[in-house]
């Protein structure tokens, strides 16, 4: 039997989770950790956001016995509320948004109260932003902040090398609010001016096409050429999408959306104009804006976000907990 420090139990159902469980694996091992890690098996969809989570909790639970049982681990770190929910043994819980937060009502039947019993026995608690924490009910586990670290992709372009004039995420068209984004589109753009759908294909709308779904260098290099990043969704757990807009130079535009969405207040003090629910005229106010210092000024607001604190989090406040 190989034995570990540390094994790591991903769901891994999106990429941005796939690339945040591979970035806490590195940093377990920079830290100085021998870490094994397994994914859950991919499982068929379902109707329901309760029985998703069951299927998708179970395929966690099966990958979580087979690595406990093959590296015989010192700790185990659950990626996401819903590895933990079946979870053979108490471990520290990763996670953007709770169940008792995204799951109301009968979407969370059975998930809420799983939840409150694996998170009161978890040796630690790792949510993604301090408003992940917000509905907790005690008692709970100590918890340390810990934000999927963001980079930005390349050196900043000038203004005049910036020739897309908006840019979406929308792989889930109603999740991020693809009808809401564009019906501002259409009030605020002039006749030259075109917004890009990445995660949508085709004409969307007079001036507005679907990027397609692309490569994530491909995507990081449309930020880096886009004025604007508009956002949208009915609802942010965590929105990695809009701090990546951040970190390439772009000018947010967002709606007040609920959910942890750590990007909304760098936002509300990069430019208070551009959080609104009216949307068109703050995506005006952006595209006219002159350039300033607002880059910088993202840049050293995402700091914290950075991969150097982050390993310096996993390895001066989380592994001394997971380790003793």
């Amino acid at each position: 039997m190989a034995c570990a420090d540390v094994l790591v139990v991903s769901l891994g159902t999106t990429a941005g989770w796939r690339s945040a469980d591979a970035a806490l694996i590195d940093a377990l091992r920079r830290g100085g950790a021998t870490v094994a890690s397994v994914a859950a098996a991919e499982v068929p969809r379902v109707r329901t956001f309760m029985l998703t989570d069951l299927v998708q909790a179970r395929a966690a639970r099966d990958a979580a016995v087979t690595g406990i049982a093959s590296h015989d681990p010192r700790a185990v770190v659950y990626s996401s509320t819903t590895a933990a929910l079946l979870g053979p043994r108490p471990g520290a819980i990763w996670f953007d948004a709770p169940a008792a937060d995204n799951r109301p009502g009968r979407h969370g039947g059975w998930q809420r109260a799983a939840e409150r019993r694996r998170m009161a026995r978890a040796p630690l608690l790792l949510p993604m932003a301090p408003g992940s924490l917000a509905t907790l009910c005690a008692p709970r586990a100590a918890a340390v902040v810990l934000p999927v670290p963001v980079e930005p992709s390349g050196p900043l372009a000038s203004p005049a090398a910036r020739d897309v004039a908006a840019l979406a995420y929308a792989a889930d068209a109603e999740k991020k609010g693809l009808a809401r984004i564009l019906a501002a589109w259409e009030q605020a753009r002039r006749a030259d001016e075109t917004l890009l759908v990445a995660g949508q294909s085709g004409r969307l709308a007079e001036g507005a096409e679907g990027a397609g779904l692309l490569a994530r260098e491909d995507y990081r290099a449309l930020l880096r050429r886009a004025r604007v990043f508009v956002a949208a969704p009915r609802r942010e757990d965590y929105g990695i999408a809009q701090l990546e807009a951040l970190a390439d130079g772009c000018r947010l535009v967002t709606t007040p959306s609920p959910g942890p969405y750590p990007a909304l207040e760098l936002a509300r003090k990069l430019d208070p104009r551009l959080v609104d629910d009216a949307l068109a005229p703050a995506i005006r106010t952006a595209l006219d804006a002159p350039p300033d210092d607002y880059a910088a000024r993202a840049a050293a607001l995402l700091a914290p976000y950075r991969r150097s604190a982050f390993e310096a989090t996993v390895r001066d406040e989380v592994l001394p907990v997971l380790l003793g």
